[in-house]
């Protein structure tokens, strides 16, 4: 895998719907596998989490979370993403760490094409059979620039902040050390709640749902 390095970083003042604010150190890169403008959140007192993880210590937590227009931006209902990506903010900023914002809307099948998707989940399909109906993989997604960018920074060990194996699988896979997977917190709504049992169900996510009734 090639190496990335740190283009930039900047002083990001962070505010969320609800009211909470954090700031984050915003890190641009050179040499990203698939060219893409990810970025990389350093939260809270990352520089001291990097210290203790390199002196055998506990791993700065982290969170690869990708792009979601709908949820992040519009606050859609369909997803778990927008709550997903405010709660790992705190969470992080409390723990010291870095929060990955990858540009791989819709499972790597872009945003046109996830909207294509959810007019076949209104006909019936689940959010994996609706991309292969597509034509496409049911999750196009690769971590190898979260790799790079958390090699970059001197991240190779992580408590990861996720519900999906995948992901631990593809970043020990790439290089980095997961200490720890940790599951994010259950944002279940009416509109998301067979979204989120297809995740549960067909590729092993960490969410405990209700029983359907």
């Amino acid at each position: 895998m090639l190496k990335a390095t740190v283009r930039r970083q900047v002083t990001v003042p962070l505010r969320f719907s609800d009211g909470y604010v954090t700031t984050a150190q915003v890190m641009t890169f050179d040499g990203l596998t698939d060219k893409r403008e990810h970025l990389l959140l350093g939260l809270g007192d990352w520089r001291r989490a990097l210290t203790k993880s390199a002196a055998g210590g506990r791993a700065p937590l982290v969170r690869p979370h990708s792009e979601c227009l709908t949820g992040d931006v519009f606050g859609s209902q369909r997803c778990d993403c927008g709550p997903q990506l405010r709660e790992a903010a705190e969470r992080i900023t409390e723990q010291g760490g870095f929060l990955l914002y990858l540009r791989q809307e819709g499972r790597g099948i872009g945003l046109y094409a996830k909207l294509d998707a959810y007019a076949l989940q209104d006909d019936g399909l689940d959010t994996y059979e609706a991309n292969v109906a597509l034509g496409r993989g049911e999750d196009e997604r690769d971590y190898s620039p979260a790799a790079q960018m958390l090699l970059a920074v001197g991240a190779d060990r992580i408590r990861l902040l996720s519900n999906n194996p995948d992901k631990a699988i593809q970043l020990d896979s790439l290089g980095i050390e997961v200490t720890q997977q940790i599951p994010t917190g259950v944002h279940v709504s009416a509109a998301n709640v067979r979204y989120l049992r297809a995740k549960a169900s067909h590729t092993s996510h960490t969410i405990e749902l209700p029983l359907a009734e």
